[in-house]
């Protein structure tokens, strides 16, 4: 009987990760909130875009990984990094990982990375009622800075935007 191997992250692109990325977010977020194809196909365009135009010193991609494959992800956008700040983006841990401290890890990573390209803030977008992942964010420095109502996910939520300035 072989043991499975411990979980671990590694950066950038692998092959497939678009897709499974897409898949976590998607099956959560139907589960938890009763997000459809409108979100899936919102995380899978954007993030595809984010692949294609992806710069190693401006951009980064951290996948968790365990023995079944890709079980979470986070992105730091770099594109407009050091005027409006770096976006934080893609955060999902599955059911396999989650309460491991692998998200804490996956963030620790983005924001060390966004620290590192001296970008003046970190900001990223959720909304109201992910208590667990709020939690976390202000435990490592995030303020919430704006909260609407709003629609950018398919489903009308209380979105909110968290910021994390250096």
């Amino acid at each position: 009987m072989s043991a499975i191997s411990p979980a671990h992250i590694t950066e950038g692109y692998v092959s497939g990760c678009i897709g499974r990325i897409a898949q976590l977010h998607a099956d959560y977020y139907a589960k938890s909130n009763g997000f459809g194809v409108e979100f899936e196909a919102k995380v899978a365009g954007e993030l595809s875009a984010f692949c294609l135009n992806y710069q190693a010193a401006r951009d980064g991609l951290w996948l968790a990984h365990d023995a079944h494959g890709i079980q979470g992800s986070i992105a730091i956008d770099g594109t407009q990094g050091h005027r409006d700040g770096a976006y934080l983006r893609w955060f999902v841990v599955s059911d396999a990982l989650r309460g491991q401290g692998m998200g804490r890890q996956l963030l620790a990573r983005a924001l060390s990375f966004a620290e590192a390209c001296a970008y003046p803030r970190t900001y990223l977008w959720t909304f109201s009622g992910l208590d667990a992942a709020r939690h976390l964010y202000e435990s490592l420095g995030f303020r919430l800075e704006q909260e609407s109502e709003g629609s950018t996910w398919g489903v009308v939520v209380n979105e909110q935007r968290f910021v994390r300035s250096l």
